[in-house]
């Protein structure tokens, strides 16, 4: 007797121990790897211009360093309740945590351009001094992952609105707040360095 292929069962799909997808790892790879560059450009300047790395944190304001470490930090734990609440079956509540992490980035964002409006009101401006220099390309690059983990997050909310997610299948959230995660980690970083160390 001779099965057609038809007649073979086909074997569920093995479920992916990784958490989110593999696009969004390359993603978050990508991130980091740039961030690192991005430190050892630091630590370069830093041993090169040791005056200019020891004045400029005074330069800046550090409250409002102070500020949006507490915010990136609050919404992380509401990414990670946001993912609790879809593998216990409640996409309300992971909507409403999801929608909490959006809002603290919004926060984030809206503290960041204050400050940025603070330093140029005070003479912090890039020219001149290399430790400025390296804070706005620092902070101007975590504030466009940033902005992109905004639009993760939003395209999260909309399909957990529209019903996408569920226990057994929640990808999206997955990715959203891992990509979260991991700015979140890099501004954890920068923070101490441009706001602490002299």
């Amino acid at each position: 007797m001779q099965l057609t292929l038809d007649a073979v069962p086909h074997a569920p799909p093995a479920h992916s121990p990784v958490p989110g997808n593999r696009g969004i790892w390359v993603g978050i790879f990508c991130e980091l790897t740039e961030f690192a560059l991005m430190f050892l450009a630091y630590a370069y300047f830093r041993l090169t211009f040791p005056e200019d790395f020891h004045r400029g944190p005074g330069l800046l304001n550090t409250t409002a360093g102070v500020a949006n470490t507490l915010v990136m930090l609050t919404s992380s734990y509401c990414a990670m309740r946001a993912m609790i609440a879809i593998r216990r079956n409640q996409a309300p509540t992971c909507l409403r945590w999801l929608a909490a992490t959006l809002c603290l980035g919004v926060v984030f964002l809206l503290v960041k351009a204050w400050e940025f409006n603070w330093n140029l009101a005070h003479g912090v401006v890039g020219t001149g001094n290399s430790f400025i220099a390296m804070y706005y390309y620092l902070t101007l690059n975590h504030l466009v992952h940033v902005v992109w983990g905004c639009l993760g997050l939003i395209w999260a909310l909309l399909r957990n609105w529209g019903g996408a997610y569920s226990p057994a299948d929640h990808e999206g959230v997955e990715a959203a707040t891992l990509y979260w995660h991991a700015t979140d980690l890099a501004w954890i970083v920068i923070f101490p360095l441009m706001y602490v160390l002299r």
